[in-house]
């Protein structure tokens, strides 16, 4: 199919692109922008008149609860609301039940993904051990040749210290990026709340700090000792920014990202216990949050994801220590990103390299640009439209979301995956979304 895209203002970080144009799809591919190939004739136009014209956004934290937690969530139900919410690529960490330790897993991800109607673009992160137990190293080139992306443990904890290096140098020697959510297990002992005041007087088990940056502080000598391309994710500390910070400077291969939630939401905002606000690492101080922001701005942080995190009603039931930590965070990824622009913590350009461009790039997928002959993954976006957030309209099956009530400006109307517009279910769905507001 050939389409044309008219009038939207198309902006590609990768180019320095900002511009109002025309954007011409040859089947999957980007045929030209601007002026029409010549012999070109479209078979279906699009306006995009007043309308944001974006790269498709590119989560590198995603849950998809499946296979294993099924009870939760599909790959069917997730990637029709990534694909709503504007997103057309999705990173799976590795510790689903079972973990992504081998190809058998990877094919399972990829078959759920064609019976649900290859919504989004799939790509599996290879445990770096067997069973994501600690202890031995998985067959880490035979999950390189069969479509894992990067590399990580998970939250999972190694059985030593030596065994992690181990692990980092067969990554590097394999060209591999390693993903690693910097946590000290010990130190995090149960906890569930930022260590402070608040923790304090409400009596909830707390996690200091160390427990994020005492880690870090070992992976980053990790990086220097065996050269591994290491990306640390969600992060939550200001003291974390300014280690990441320090090692960029120092010239390691490191790179970073930080959960959407991590920059609106801080520990006071679980003073009315509130499960849909328990999250691992814990919401941190306003001083953490505002270093988060400064970080992201300045290009410290390299990435925003969602960390999505789909749960059932009863897991969120239970008294905070022990219900399930996590956030249902697709469909609020898009319009939190403009409430960072409207507070002015960072532009539209910067918005869209830090939700796309960026992580394509780290990851390297074939994604996060627009420009000839690249793979036509695009959304657009209606902006200035007030929208109120409903959990409860969700098209994940997790619910779990603290933004209900919420005030957003901004939404996709249309996303183009390899090409090919929204159609059936997801089209009616957000034609009637579109009614309802």
């Amino acid at each position: 199919m050939k389409i044309r895209i008219q009038g939207g203002r198309l902006i590609d970080p990768a180019s320095g692109l900002d511009r109002i144009t025309d954007l011409y799809i040859d089947s999957t591919l980007i045929a030209a922008i601007g002026e029409a190939p010549e012999g070109f004739v479209a078979d279906r136009e699009i306006s995009a008149d007043g309308r944001l014209l974006l790269p498709g956004l590119v989560d590198i934290q995603c849950r998809m609860r499946e296979p294993g937690q099924t009870r939760k969530a599909r790959i069917a139900s997730e990637t029709r609301a990534a694909r709503a919410a504007g997103i057309t690529s999705l990173c799976i960490p590795p510790d689903t039940l079972p973990p992504i330790d081998n190809s058998a897993v990877i094919e399972l991800i990829h078959h759920s993904n064609l019976k649900a109607g290859n919504l989004c673009h799939l790509y599996p992160i290879g445990a770096l051990t067997k069973g994501l137990e600690g202890e031995q190293l998985s067959n880490m080139a035979a999950l390189r040749d069969t479509g894992c992306v990067a590399l990580s443990n998970a939250f999972a904890a190694f059985a030593n210290t030596l065994v992690q290096r181990r692990a980092m140098e067969y990554a590097a020697g394999l060209g591999m990026l390693v993903v690693i959510q910097p946590r000290d297990l010990s130190l995090y002992a149960n906890g569930c709340a930022h260590e402070g005041e608040l923790a304090t007087r409400l009596g909830l088990p707390p996690v200091p700090e160390a427990a994020e940056t005492a880690a870090l502080a070992k992976d980053i000598e990790l990086v220097a000792q065996t050269g591994a391309r290491t990306h640390f994710g969600q992060l939550s500390c200001a003291r974390s920014v300014e280690m990441i910070r320090q090692a960029k400077r120092d010239g390691l291969p490191v790179s970073c990202d930080v959960a959407m939630h991590q920059l609106f939401l801080v520990d006071r905002d679980i003073e009315d216990f509130d499960t849909h606000k328990l999250t691992l690492p814990p919401l941190r101080s306003m001083r953490d949050r505002d270093a988060l922001r400064e970080g992201l701005a300045d290009g410290t942080i390299d990435c925003i994801c969602s960390d999505h995190q789909p749960q059932d009603q009863d897991s969120k039931l239970a008294p905070f220590p022990s219900a399930s930590p996590g956030i249902s965070a697709l469909e609020t990824l898009l319009p939190l990103g403009f409430r960072l622009i409207d507070e002015g913590v960072i532009d539209l350009p910067q918005l869209v390299d830090r939700l796309s461009t960026a992580p394509a790039r780290i990851f390297g997928l074939p994604a996060g640009r627009l420009a000839p002959g690249e793979i036509a993954d695009a959304v657009i976006v209606e902006t200035g439209r007030l929208d109120v957030c409903d959990p409860a309209g969700f098209l994940s099956a997790g619910k779990n979301s603290p933004f209900g009530g919420w005030d957003f400006s901004a939404r996709a109307v249309e996303t183009l995956l390899a090409g090919k517009p929204s159609s059936g279910p997801q089209a009616a769905e957000l034609k009637r979304r579109a009614s309802d507001r």
